[in-house]
C-alpha cells in the first residue's frame, strides 16, 4: 500500500539545518545508509540509541509503502579510532592485547551486536557490508580522487588535499566549519610530516612492520583510512547520489565532512540529499564514561545488573523509554525515567488488551480519522515519535471512554482505532507484543506437552520406534528431551 503518495513526510536535513520536504531520488524507493559501529568491543547503550532511531525511520518508510534498501555498515578495520592511539586502529590494538587474530575480535563483537539489537526488537538492515569486504572498491576510490587532483601520496600514504578542494568546494559544510578550524581539529596524528597541510586526512596509511591488517596497493602495503569505507560501500549499493545518510550527532565532524569532500572530488556533486543525525544519550545527567564509571550495557538493562538501576526492565520498556524522546534530542537515561516509562508502557499494553473486548455501538461519539491523522502528522514531523505516543495514549483514552460506555464507536471506526494504535505502537515504533509471544508460548508449551505425554505411551507399549520418532523430530526443531528420574523435562534453544 502506498500510503507515502498521501502523506507529507518533513526530515530534518543537518546540511540545510531545516525540516525539508522529503523527495526521493527515484519514487517509491528510498535508499538509505547508516554508519554502523566498530567492532571492537561491546556496543555501548548510546549506540544501541542512534541504531534504534534509524530502525525506528526505517520501520516508517517501509510502513508509509516504500522499498527501502538500508544499508548499515560494519566497521572492521582500519581506523584511527582515537588521537591518542597515535595511529594503531581499536581493533588492531584490541588483538594485539588478546593475542588473537583480529577477525577474532571482529567475529565476537559483531555477534555480540547482533544479539544486543535482536533483543531490542531490530529489523535488519536489508545489506550490511564489512569494510574489509570493499578494500579493492576503496583503492579505486583513491585512484579516482587522485586522478581529479584531490589527493597526493606521501611516503607510502595518500592524502586528501583538503586545501585544495576547499578552492573551489566547501568543505566544512556539514559542520559548519572554517578551514582555519580544521587546523586544530585534525583526527590523524600518525605521519603528520607526511602530510602537505595539517588539516589533510588520509585516504590510506601505510602500515608498518607492526601493524597487523594490511592489504597491497598502488602506493605499497597499507589499509585504508576510516572514511574511505563509507563512501566506498555507500556508493555501491545506493549510487552517487542517494536519500540519506544517517548517524550519531559525534560523526557529523570529521567523519560525514570528510565523506562529502570525497564523494564531492570524484563525482563533482553531493552524494546524499538528507544528512540525519541522531544525537547522544546520557546516564544521571553526565556523559557515559568507562573511564568514570558513569556506564552501563545493554544487557544490564535487562538482566538486572547495574548499580544505576533499581530493577531488571525489559528490552521492550527500554525501547518505550528512547522512543519517547525525539531522535534529535538528547536523552538521559536515569532509573526514575525508565520507572516512569514502565508505568506507561504497562498502561498501553493494558489498554490494547481492553481494546479487544469493546463492543460496537451504531454510531461514534469520537473522531478516529482526525485522531488518526494526528500519528501521522506527528511522525511526517520530522518522525516525531514523542508526540506520536502521546497520540497513542489519547487513543487508549478513547478505549477507556468506550469500555466505561462513556462514548461510542462503530464497527468500522473500532477497527480503524484498534488497526491504528497496533500499526504504531508495533510495526513503527518497533514494540514487542509481550502478551500475544507470552500466549504463543504458553501454547507451545501445552502443545509439548502432549507430545510428551504421546511418547510415554508410545514407550509404555513398546513402541520405541514412535518414540524415537517423537524425540528427534522435536530434536530437529531444537526443542530437546531430557529423562529423568522425576520425569520428562525440555528445553528450547
Amino acid at each position: 500500500m502506498q500510503l507515502y503518495k498521501n502523506q507529507s513526510l518533513k526530515i530534518y536535513n543537518s546540511l540545510s539545518g531545516e525540516k525539508e520536504l522529503f523527495k526521493p531520488v527515484h519514487e517509491g524507493n528510498v535508499g538509505m545508509y547508516v554508519c554502523g559501529p566498530t567492532v571492537y568491543s561491546n556496543v555501548h547503550l548510546g549506540n544501541v540509541r542512534t541504531f534504534m532511531s534509524f530502525d525506528m525511520i526505517f520501520r516508517y518508510l517501509l510502513h508509509l509503502g516504500y522499498k527501502v534498501r538500508y544499508v548499515r555498515n560494519i566497521t572492521d578495520v582500519g581506523h584511527i579510532v582515537d588521537d591518542v592511539d597515535d595511529g594503531e586502529d581499536k581493533i588492531a590494538k584490541k588483538a594485539r592485547v588478546e593475542q588473537l587474530e583480529p577477525m577474532e575480535i571482529v567475529q565476537r563483537y559483531t555477534v555480540d551486536f547482533h544479539e544486543v539489537l535482536s533483543h531490542f526488537n531490530f529489523l535488519p538492515p536489508s545489506i550490511e557490508p564489512t569494510a574489509t569486504g570493499h578494500i579493492i572498491e576503496q583503492i579505486e576510490i583513491v585512484q579516482q580522487i587522485m586522478a581529479k587532483g584531490f589527493a597526493y601520496e606521501s611516503n607510502g600514504s595518500v592524502y586528501f588535499d583538503v586545501v585544495k578542494f576547499n578552492e573551489n568546494h566547501h568543505y566544512g559544510k556539514l559542520s559548519g566549519r572554517n578551514i582555519e578550524e580544521m587546523m586544530a581539529n585534525t583526527r590523524d596524528t600518525e605521519g603528520q610530516t607526511d602530510k602537505r597541510n595539517p588539516q589533510d586526512f588520509a585516504l590510506w596509511k601505510k602500515a608498518e612492520p607492526e601493524h597487523i591488517m594490511r592489504w597491497p596497493s598502488p602506493w605499497g602495503v597499507g589499509f585504508p583510512g576510516w572514511h574511505l569505507e563509507c563512501t566506498a560501500m555507500s556508493t555501491k549499493y545506493l549510487g552517487e547520489t542517494f536519500d540519506i545518510h544517517g548517524g550519531g550527532m559525534d560523526l557529523k565532524f570529521p567523519h560525514h565532512e570528510c565523506e562529502i569532500a570525497q564523494n564531492e572530488a570524484c563525482t563533482g556533486h553531493s552524494p546524499v540529499n538528507y544528512w540525519m543525525h541522531a544525537n547522544m544519550l546520557t546516564l544521571n545527567g553526565k556523559k557515559m564514561s568507562k573511564s568514570t564509571g558513569n556506564n552501563i550495557l545493554p544487557n544490564e538493562i535487562y538482566n538486572g545488573g547495574s548499580p544505576f538501576l533499581s530493577k531488571a526492565f525489559s528490552p521492550n520498556v527500554a525501547r518505550f523509554f528512547m522512543m519517547q524522546a525525539h531522535y534529535r534530542s538528547i536523552l538521559d537515561f536515569t532509573n526514575d525515567g525508565i520507572v516512569a516509562a514502565e508505568k506507561g508502557f504497562n498502561r498501553l499494553m493494558d489498554g490494547l488488551e481492553v481494546l479487544k473486548g469493546l463492543q460496537a455501538s451504531s454510531t461514534s461519539s469520537l473522531n478516529i480519522s482526525q485522531w488518526r491523522n494526528q500519528c501521522y502528522d506527528a511522525m511526517n514531523d520530522d518522525f516525531n515519535t514523542p508526540i506520536l505516543i502521546a497520540n497513542l495514549f489519547e487513543g487508549i483514552r478513547f478505549v477507556n471512554l468506550v469500555n466505561d460506555q462513556k462514548e461510542t464507536l462503530t464497527a468500522e471506526d473500532l477497527q480503524l482505532l484498534s488497526d491504528t494504535l497496533h500499526t504504531f505502537t508495533f510495526d513503527v515504533l518497533g514494540i514487542k507484543n509481550e502478551k500475544a509471544e507470552a500466549n504463543n508460548s504458553e501454547k507451545l508449551e501445552g502443545v509439548i506437552a502432549l507430545l510428551i505425554e504421546m511418547r510415554l505411551e508410545a514407550r509404555a507399549n513398546k513402541n520405541f520406534v514412535l518414540s524415537d520418532q517423537i524425540r528427534d523430530q522435536l530434536a530437529a526443531l531444537g526443542i530437546q528431551l531430557k529423562d529423568g528420574k522425576d520425569g520428562t523435562t525440555f528445553s528450547i534453544n
